[in-house]
């Protein structure tokens, strides 16, 4: 059974971290939300996992990134293959915080989370990979949007693109989620590290793709996003996006080609050539508007 822990953890409640690891999420926390939203209502209970195997360079940053978010209602379930690299002594130092975690073969990445989901009790779900991590306050930006919006079903962000060393090397500005372009196209711009969704809709869905090994976000998402309102959450990042060499981006392209020519067979409608063409101004429109957005941003510093 998963357990919910309200008590949250602060900078000293938790293992300390090594002496080289300064900034976020090593000594520095998002401050704690108030108890409840503004008009009362508690929040929004938010269901995280990590899938993780083989990953302990990492793990502890990222498991880190989600415990320090000084959310009120936070579930965090952390889902290992079996790892031998110290990972498991990582999460059993962090064990008092956490709601459920487990070490054994799992069937890979989507097993895990499919695993993970079922556990869940959270209104809200999202997972966070164990080389990723979220942005401070991301957690209480997300519960504050879903609250507001009680019929929204999925919602995305911007994220950062970091490397081996946490730097942030680039910014990917999300664009609102749209299932035709991303189904027609096999394209899109919701970055699953600021992508969250109601457990309600996702079990609707009939949630993770146990199969898919590398697209299974975007089968996913298009799902998600079909089932229901979906909105861009304006603002800074959500999340980074980790890329180095040991990253499951960098190494699966053939699964990936694979698994994208899938997704379009699974759920592109027939269409002429016309609408094709169509769509791929409407997509270009789009890119362009993100790109507006990061001139605004580097320019003035403003947030759209």
């Amino acid at each position: 059974m998963s357990v919910v822990f309200r008590s949250l953890p602060t900078i000293t409640d938790l293992p300390p971290p090594p002496p080289d690891r300064v900034g976020w999420p090593w000594t520095v926390a998002t401050p704690p939300a108030a108890p409840t939203l503004p008009d009362g209502r508690p929040w929004p209970r938010i269901t995280i996992v990590t899938p993780s195997y083989q990953q302990a360079a990492y793990l502890e940053e990222a498991m880190r990134s989600v415990l320090l978010q000084g959310y009120p209602n936070l579930e965090y379930i952390v889902m290992d293959g079996g790892s031998r690299d110290g990972s498991v002594e990582i999460i059993q130092r962090y064990a008092p915080w956490l709601s459920y975690w487990q070490s054994q073969p799992d069937g890979g990445q989507s097993a895990a989370l499919a695993d993970g989901f079922a556990r869940a009790t959270g209104e809200i779900l999202a997972w966070i990979n164990s080389d990723d991590r979220l942005q401070p306050g991301a957690l209480q930006r997300v519960g504050r949007f879903f609250a507001r919006r009680p019929w929204l079903a999925f919602a995305n962000g911007d994220v950062n693109f970091i490397d081996a060393d946490g730097r942030v090397t680039a910014r990917i500005f999300a664009l609102p989620p749209n299932a035709t372009l991303t189904a027609q196209l096999g394209v899109h711009r919701w970055p699953q590290q600021g992508c969250f969704w109601r457990r309600s809709v996702y079990e609707k869905v009939g949630g993770v793709d146990r199969r898919l090994r590398f697209c299974m976000d975007r089968d996913l998402f298009i799902r998600l996003s079909s089932a229901g309102p979906s909105r861009r959450i304006p603002g800074p990042p959500l999340g980074d996006f980790r890329l180095h060499e040991e990253a499951k981006t960098a190494t699966l392209q053939t699964v990936w080609q694979r698994e994208h020519a899938l997704l379009q067979r699974r759920y592109a409608q027939p269409m002429d050539a016309y609408r094709y063409a169509g769509l791929r101004v409407v997509w270009w429109l789009w890119q362009k508007h993100a790109s507006f957005r990061n001139r605004l941003y580097h320019a003035y510093g403003i947030e759209c």
